[in-house]
């Protein structure tokens, strides 16, 4: 009768030892290290193009994370079928809660996303020259001023003589404007609210319409179309 010696390697016939062994720490370390570049790039674009009122650092720090774990789980399923097909399942059922403030913000998400995906599979260049292309892109549309900017025009009136000549005033100040609401409260008055667009970007004449004999008040807040269907 036989016996067969068991030594330690025989523990590992499933191969792991093999794929210990063919994982290669300098292509780890390149990629993952192009990948912090590229994820910081991405947070310093968004913190330069921010337009809203409450910054949120985390969310940058997000998108640096969000490329560095992106670029690993690439690097791990592109040299694995079977891996690769179980990483999909997992991640399927994955829900985000979250919710976007800014529409420019999915831009970025899909930007960090992106430029790790395609460090993962290798393609170095494509991943430096299309961030760097986008981020150019981003720096210079999004800071680009705009004078077309809608502001909303809230004017509580007395009555239908004070309202025509707040709105007669309006015609003649602003560039543009349309009713977006009126409401009428027996013994309140009248209450209109205005999307307009500003000439020159001068508020001045929120001034004069609240000087007009039977108006109450005018107050003038910026919009971005979300808050007023």
């Amino acid at each position: 009768m036989n016996t067969e010696q068991l030594n330690f390697n025989d523990i590992f016939k499933s191969n792991f030892l093999d794929k210990v062994t063919s994982f290669s720490m300098l292509d780890t370390a390149v990629a993952l290290g192009l990948a912090f570049v590229l994820g910081l790039y991405i947070f310093m674009v968004y913190k330069k193009t921010f337009k809203g009122v409450m910054y949120s650092a985390s969310f940058g720090v997000s998108l640096l994370s969000m490329t560095l774990i992106t670029t690993l789980i690439i690097m791990a399923i592109s040299s694995n079928v079977i891996l690769s097909l179980g990483m999909v399942g997992a991640l399927s059922i994955v829900r985000f809660r979250s919710a976007i403030k800014e529409p420019i913000d999915i831009a970025f998400l899909f930007w960090a996303i992106s430029s790790g995906i395609v460090l993962g599979a290798g393609l170095i260049p494509l991943a430096v020259f299309g961030s760097l292309f986008i981020g150019v892109i981003m720096l210079v549309f999004v800071n680009k001023k705009s004078t077309d900017n809608p502001y909303i025009l809230v004017i509580k009136c007395d009555g239908d003589d004070s309202e025509n000549a707040a709105m007669q005033y309006i015609q003649s100040s602003v560039k543009k404007h349309i009713v977006k609401s009126k409401t009428v409260a027996a013994g309140s008055g009248v209450e209109l609210t205005v999307e307009i667009r500003l000439k020159d970007m001068s508020t001045k004449f929120v001034n004069e319409i609240s000087a007009i004999t039977g108006v109450n008040s005018a107050v003038l807040v910026s919009y971005n179309g979300e808050y007023l269907s």
